[in-house]
């Protein structure tokens, strides 16, 4: 494993002096020119390496460096040829840069920069192009990512690629310059950031351009997020990109290619329909790393801590006839079930008991054989499985993984979500695009339970399938591979390569509908366009066609029978004519004005990559007593360098409520409130050894938030009992709630509508979160024939201070 960053022989990072940013974006893509300019302050050469993430959908498409005067740009080649002119280069006293995809995953690239003479500067410009992922509210988001995961490998796959990012004591030693311009079909509506912005700034009348920057001064110490609004976002769109005029007419630089938009609507008659069937199994990453907070403000949750929530609220969301299983994974797993069972209130109950038990020490992140058992078991009939896989993505064995999923794609959808900052892309878009499935990311203060309830929703409604495309008189070959289905909120671009003559008539018009079905309805969209494009605007639209294509090839050569080394150098040959990185391929450059040979070994240098600034996070290993090592995060600063490791564990349980017996003897003896082996880390806190004693923290279970605990009470049918702990969450007691209960209404029938009430009085702003618990308690008053419904929302109402109406309820 190697650390990621450009550090000297003392951890002392080599500051990165600036980040330059610009951003084109056309309609649903964007072009990102990012240089970066730093400088080598000791007295010796060095070979930096540089890791850095990237986007999974994106395409690299330009790398150039600066060296003082001199400006060398990088050729794509293939792989191996690159890099034995890179080591030759550097071996000479040449300056060399080399970029290349990692061999574990497609986000994650290695820039070696060569050998960089003492005192000199130098920038590095790389340019990528990628799709803009559409947002819950119908936006497009751009994301600019700052930080990188560490990604654990596992014990039997070799080599890793990253185990930890360094920032310097000080903060991120470096700051970045932001613009963005924007152009669309339709006009824009509004820009926004999480990040401050200055203000948008439209270019033309139509509003169908703008410009927006970042504020001046922004560090680069968290994702920077564009959230880009147009109108009519699900009209069919069409944009035609010319070919390159120095480029051989009937190649795929050469050509026009068109861009389509996809991005269905669903009426909400489709949208209020749920289905009841379903086997649904919920994988859970219990590694070390899900210890750590979910972001770095005050009040963070732990990242298993908040998937233990949402795994609650998930196992009261489920339809009373589907089956289920949970699943939780490290170096090894384990599953809740032999195989999926059906949803009960019994089972439910041993699934929630198991639920609260859960905890990051599971050692690493090992996924796929998880996975693999999943897939060795028969599916059952009339239940289509549905895979919910939450991690922080710290995998390294992401192709394999990905390449499970694809041959088992017949069988199963993937919805997975990517936890804390700099979640691997590939592998979570890698696990939703193999499979016909969604994926979401959740990071910063973003609640998890919104994201996952929105995916199940996805799961129980209709999809639009049986996508058909007609391209009424065009001559075309498609780039991009044909669409299976796509849920409520997920849209698809179609690449295509126009062909012939019609293209070179400069009023020529061009006409594709799409077709296909949801639910019981067929529906068609229709666009029409201009095959001459008004102005060039480069080759965006070209190059993430020809990776959309590359990509595929990638995916097939990991097919059983594949013919590996045609399509090996069908990938090199459209890497090369497009200039798109591929892994096969890389990106090499040489400066050959300095022939004088290095004297004495290159020094490794690492760039450093930003992290959290005030209150980053180190993960470390630490030997639990009686187990393997457990990973978990001690929080920089309150660790002093003098400080042992003992110690600062001693202080951190000190200044918690545990309740803990130490008892010190010539052989390690533990005493606690709570068996030992079911507290093996509790918080982040291991069982650890001080001399002859072992220590166990135990901590009390601290109160849940009112809605978990409404959540936690919930019958599996539907119902709420009437109970103390209910009332709490009212603000009342078991008696006040008992002494107004309406005539002829059983105490459960007035505990599931008073909750109903409570929901939509106080808890609305949250409503995604709680939808399907709603529409449970609302089926299951149905069955219960209440004869004086409307007196007891009245009632009710009265009682908790609310004004909800009848049919507001669903009653």
């Amino acid at each position: 494993m190697v650390n990621c960053g450009l550090l000297t022989n003392q951890n002392v990072p080599v500051p990165l002096k600036h980040i330059e940013v610009d951003l084109q974006v056309q309609g649903h893509v964007a072009t990102v020119t990012s240089t970066l300019q730093y400088i080598n302050e000791e007295v010796h050469p060095l070979e930096a390496v540089f890791v850095f993430p990237m986007p999974s959908g994106a395409a690299l498409c330009h790398f150039r460096a600066k060296i003082a005067d001199q400006e060398i740009v990088a050729e794509v080649q293939e792989k191996q040829e690159a890099r034995e002119q890179y080591d030759d280069a550097v071996s000479s006293g040449q300056q060399a840069f080399l970029l290349e995809e990692s061999e574990e995953s497609v986000d994650v690239f290695k820039m070696s920069v060569g050998s960089l003479p003492p005192g000199q500067s130098a920038a590095v410009i790389f340019i990528y192009i990628t799709e803009l992922s559409v947002q819950a509210d119908h936006s497009l988001q751009f994301c600019l990512p700052a930080v990188l995961n560490p990604r654990y490998t596992p014990a039997a796959s070799g080599g890793g690629i990253v185990s930890e990012i360094t920032s310097s004591s000080s903060g991120i030693p470096y700051s970045l310059s932001f613009t963005a311009h924007v152009s669309s079909p339709n006009p824009i509506t509004k820009v926004e950031s999480k990040c401050p912005l200055e203000p948008l700034m439209f270019l033309n009348t139509d509003h169908t351009n703008a410009k927006v920057s970042l504020c001046a001064g922004h560090m680069f110490d968290r994702d920077v997020e564009l959230y880009l609004y147009y109108q009519n976002p699900h009209q069919l769109t069409a944009i035609v990109e010319a070919g390159s005029p120095s480029a051989q007419p009937g190649t795929l630089l050469g050509d026009p290619v068109v861009m389509v938009s996809f991005y269905p609507e669903f009426p909400e008659s489709v949208m209020s329909s749920m289905s009841s069937c379903g086997e649904f199994v919920f994988v859970m990453d219990r590694s070390g790393s899900m210890s750590c907070s979910m972001h770095n403000g005050q009040g963070a949750q732990e990242r298993i801590e908040c998937a233990r929530d949402t795994l609650l609220l998930l196992l009261k969301s489920l339809p009373m006839d589907c089956y289920f299983n949970i699943y939780g994974f490290g170096s090894h797993y384990e599953s809740f079930f032999p195989k999926s069972v059906q949803y009960s209130q019994d089972t439910m109950e041993q699934a929630v008991k198991k639920v609260k038990e859960m905890q990051a020490d599971m050692g690493g992140t090992e996924i796929l054989r998880p996975l693999e058992n999943i897939y060795k078991q028969p599916c059952i009939p009339n239940h289509p499985r549905q895979l919910f896989i939450f991690t922080d993505g710290e995998v390294g064995n992401t192709k394999d993984v990905l390449h499970s999923v694809k041959s088992n794609a017949n069988f199963h959808r993937c919805f997975s979500f990517g936890i804390g900052e700099g979640a691997s892309s590939a592998l979570i878009t890698g696990l939703a695009e193999n499979s016909s499935g969604h994926a979401q990311f959740i990071t910063g203060n973003e609640r998890m339970q919104a994201k996952v309830m929105q995916s199940l929703r996805y799961a129980l409604q209709p999809a639009v399938i049986d996508i058909t495309e007609d391209w009424t008189g065009l001559s075309f070959t498609r780039l991009s591979p044909p669409i299976n289905s796509l849920f409520h909120g997920q849209r698809a671009l179609i690449y295509a390569q126009l062909k012939g003559e019609e293209c070179q008539k400069p009023d020529a018009k061009g006409k594709i509908s799409v077709q296909y079905h949801l639910r019981d309805q067929e529906v068609s969209n229709i666009v029409h366009f201009s095959l001459k494009p008004a102005e060039n605007s480069g080759l965006a639209i070209h190059r993430l066609g020809a990776r959309s294509l590359i990509r595929s090839l990638e995916r097939d050569e990991q097919d059983d029978g594949a013919d590996k080394e045609a399509l090996k150098a069908r990938v090199v040959e459209l890497s090369k004519q497009s200039g798109v990185s591929s892994s096969h391929t890389a990106f090499i450059a040489v400066h050959k004005g300095s022939r004088q040979a290095v004297k004495g070994p290159l020094v490794k240098r690492r760039i450093p990559t930003p992290m959290m600034m005030a209150h980053s996070w180190s993960c470390n290993r630490i030997a639990a007593s009686g187990g393997p090592p457990v990973r978990t995060c001690i929080q920089k600063s309150r660790v002093a360098a003098p400080m042992s490791l003992s110690s600062f564990w001693m202080s951190k349980i000190a200044r918690i409520k545990t309740c803990i017996r130490i008892v010190a003897s010539k052989r390690p003896f533990v005493r606690t409130c709570t068996e030992r082996s079911q507290l093996p880390i509790l918080r982040g806190l291991p069982s650890f050894r001080y001399k002859d004693i072992d220590i166990i923290p135990e901590i009390s279970e601290s109160p849940k938030e009112p809605l978990l605990q409404l959540v936690s009470l919930q019958k599996a049918l539907g119902c709420w009992e009437m109970e103390s702990m209910l009332a709490q969450v009212f603000g009342r007691t078991e008696k006040e709630l008992l002494e107004q209960i309406p005539a002829q209404v059983k105490p459960d029938v007035w505990a599931t509508l008073l909750a109903l009430i409570w929901l939509h009085g106080f808890k609305i702003d949250v409503q995604v979160e709680w939808q399907f618990l709603a529409m449970k308690a609302v089926a299951w008053i149905h069955t219960q024939k209440v004869v004086n419904q409307s007196e007891c929302v009245r009632i009710g109402n009265a009682l908790l201070g609310c004004q909800i109406k009848e049919d507001a309820l669903g009653l």
